[in-house]
């Protein structure tokens, strides 16, 4: 149903380790993902040493044109209430993120109120709204995250890909071309399938190095190849099924370590992002998890982290109080852990003409 004009609108904004997407939605109910707008970008997130983690720069150039067209296209008089951002390593690497993110999106929107949350956190929210459990959300990282019993998130994993993410996207995929090197070599554990697979995809392997290990989006090309890894084990190759097997694994016992961590042996457990349209990597992680965690109630989650940043930005308390970081919201039914989760009130600042531009 249209929103009347001059009634109030939120933004939510999904950024992934591959991509970005952007939603608005009416404020003041349920979020209604069929009424949805979104618009999105495949470019992946940057990592920058000037930046000390995220590039909030390379953030801003992608976000900014997006929200704009969303903005743009909403009825006269409508405004913005909240806007919500979702970002993958927003915990861990988002200082530049939280310092650089507030005024230019308060000129673009004139919002009055910016939730900043990790990406686990809208995984969460998208997945199982303010019911307790565990979600796992996979894509070119991997992260599970809880509920503590009375409040309090707890993490697992989600340590990027140099660290951690194990199960992820880019790990299956630094998997397989590891693999595909070792066919190269004549080492035991190559696979000629993934090596031949590599080659489509990158090129001479000798060029492999040089092509991945300099790139701010290093993370985002690894995990292009783990379609591939997934196409090779469902043809028959041995080495990409065991690959896949010990994917599972891992993302079983993320999962399960989460669990723990929050208190819960039976869990509601939803299984969310893009890694998990692949049905044999699903198989993997629910057989293991039938092992590692036998308690667990899988079910669909209600929907993507869009949805999450959404439900985050129509909870967002109204009232703006004289305080720059809110650290206790009465009304805000997820519990506040900065950086996983911080609410900010928005400078107050005119809407830009157009995007605005660092």
């Amino acid at each position: 149903m249209e929103q009347a004009a001059g009634e109030c609108w939120v933004v939510g904004v999904d950024v992934g380790g591959s991509g970005i997407r952007v939603g608005v939605a009416p404020a003041g109910r349920p979020v209604d993902p069929a009424a949805v707008r979104t618009v999105g970008s495949a470019a992946a997130a940057r990592v920058s040493a000037s930046a000390g983690g995220q590039d909030a720069r390379a953030l801003l150039d992608r976000l900014l044109p997006a929200l704009d067209a969303l903005v743009t296209g909403l009825p006269d008089g409508a405004r913005i209430g909240a806007v919500a951002v979702g970002a993958t390593g927003m915990a861990l690497l988002g200082r530049d993120l939280a310092a650089r993110l507030p005024g230019p999106l308060a000129r673009a929107t004139g919002a009055r109120r910016l939730v900043l949350a990790g990406d686990a956190v809208t995984a969460y929210v998208g997945a199982l709204g303010t019911a307790a459990g565990v979600v796992v959300a996979g894509g070119t990282g991997l992260v599970a995250i809880g509920l503590r019993p009375g409040g309090g998130w707890c993490r697992a994993d989600g340590w990027g890909q140099l660290l951690g993410d194990c199960g992820g996207g880019a790990w299956i995929g630094r998997a397989g071309l590891e693999a595909a090197l070792r066919a190269q070599d004549g080492r035991n554990g190559g696979s000629p399938v993934l090596l031949a697979a590599a080659e489509r995809h990158y090129g001479p392997v000798a060029g492999l190095p040089a092509a991945l290990q300099p790139r701010p989006d290093r993370a985002a090309r690894l995990a292009e190849f783990a379609p591939a890894v997934v196409a090779a084990a469902e043809e028959g190759c041995p080495v990409a099924a065991g690959l896949l097997r010990r994917a599972g694994e891992e993302i079983a016992a993320t999962a399960t370590a989460a669990a723990t961590a929050a208190g819960r042996a039976d869990p509601r457990l939803a299984l969310t992002g893009g890694l998990f349209r692949f049905e044999a990597l699903r198989r993997a992680t629910l057989d293991a998890l039938a092992v590692g965690l036998p308690g667990a109630r899988p079910g669909r989650p209600d929907g993507p982290p869009l949805l999450g940043a959404l439900r985050l930005a129509v909870a967002a308390p109204a009232a703006v109080s004289p305080a720059a970081v809110s650290t206790a919201a009465p009304d805000f039914p997820w519990p506040l852990d900065p950086p996983l989760l911080t609410v900010l009130d928005l400078p107050d600042l005119p809407a830009a003409d157009g995007p605005w531009r660092p």
